[in-house]
């Protein structure tokens, strides 16, 4: 009886001392063959507790602080974006001007970009090419991608935010108090055109007709009205304009499904709006609920599915939402603390998106 009293408490005891999270360990099945969606969270400015974050398909489960996990140090003050190139994801560290390269399965650290200044967006141009947008810079940078360097850069007189690829020419948005879109030639790295769109171009999107949307927030004191901008890539044409009704609106990170046929975008919740409407959408398909703050949202290429970033009270840690294409709820996963951009991942030795 003795001996069965001291097994009890025992077990007592382990269970006891066991921590209980919510989200599990580093997963290393379900990370490195599985598909799923990268999370950056941004932290606390100048905290340095930026993290990142993966939502796994096969567990339906969401794992944090990978990179720090992993690497056994910290990843950055404000990781911004995160972009994914065959067997590598490139997280772009605003703060901590740098960019962390870690292996697309493992999520070892293979390398780092340094000598940023404010790094914000990132795109591939080619196998051997990358540009990297700056807040406070005028120029985006060339990054050498064989040897992870800077190798030049592009001056265009104005800081740069998103940025879009689109055959030879790269389109550039003037985020911070700006109101153009610059227009890059990626084989000579030349500025080669500009368009003028409305106050403070934040994000942007390519629509299956080869024509460019821009969304304007207005400017962040509100001072203009928001604008939708749809611009042809051929001609850098503007084709068309749709005005918010409201100054009030501040409309944000514009997305497109997969097939290029359908926008979202955030404005009191999540709005949709097909390419070829006559008008802005009215009524959101998502409402943004009273305990929720939506701050980015990613589209699934596949369905349509869709991704929010709830940043909570930007203190505690926010959450990873998903909802169906038809906008009903599915899941709430705890992610880490403001989380911010993200990027799909698809299984290992598949070309990425």
């Amino acid at each position: 009886m003795k001996n069965i009293i001291s097994i009890l408490t025992f077990v007592f005891l382990t269970v006891s001392c066991i921590k209980v999270t919510d989200a599990p360990d580093i997963p290393e099945a379900d990370f490195t063959i599985g598909g799923g969606i990268l999370l950056v969270n941004e932290g606390n400015f100048r905290s340095g507790n930026g993290s990142l974050s993966f939502y796994s398909y096969d567990s339906l489960k969401i794992f944090n602080d990978l990179f720090a996990n992993v690497n056994n140090r910290p990843l950055g003050d404000v990781p911004n974006s995160v972009l994914v190139k065959e067997d590598k994801i490139f997280i772009i560290v605003n703060n901590s001007a740098r960019i962390e390269i870690v292996n697309h399965s493992s999520c070892e650290s293979i390398g780092t970009i340094n000598g940023l200044i404010s790094p914000r967006n990132m795109a591939v141009i080619n196998d051997n090419k990358a540009y990297v947008t700056s807040l406070y810079s005028d120029s985006v940078a060339i990054i050498n991608l064989p040897d992870n360097s800077v190798s030049g850069y592009i001056n265009l007189r104005r800081t740069s935010e998103a940025l879009t690829v689109a055959g030879n020419e790269a389109f550039i948005a003037n985020w911070a108090g700006g109101k153009e879109v610059m227009v890059v030639n990626t084989i000579s790295d030349k500025v080669v055109d500009s368009i003028e769109v409305g106050m403070e171009p934040e994000s942007m999107a390519i629509d299956n007709k080869r024509r460019l949307w821009v969304l304007c927030n207005g400017g962040w004191a509100r001072q203009n009205a928001a604008e939708l901008v749809v611009i042809n890539i051929s001609t850098h044409k503007i084709e068309k304009k749709f005005t918010f009704s409201s100054k009030l609106s501040s409309p944000t990170c514009l997305q497109v499904d997969g097939v290029g046929q359908t926008l979202y975008f955030i404005d009191k919740g999540i709005k949709v709006m097909d390419i070829n409407s006559v008008n802005l959408p009215v009524a959101p398909l998502i409402p943004e609920e009273a305990d929720l703050s939506f701050y980015k949202i990613a589209i699934t290429p596949v369905n349509s599915d869709i991704f929010i970033s709830d940043v909570a009270d930007y203190i505690q840690p926010g959450n990873l939402l998903l909802y169906k294409n038809d906008g009903n709820f599915v899941s709430r996963n705890k992610a880490g603390i403001i989380p911010g951009a993200m990027c799909f991942k698809l299984r290992i030795n598949t070309q990425a998106k």
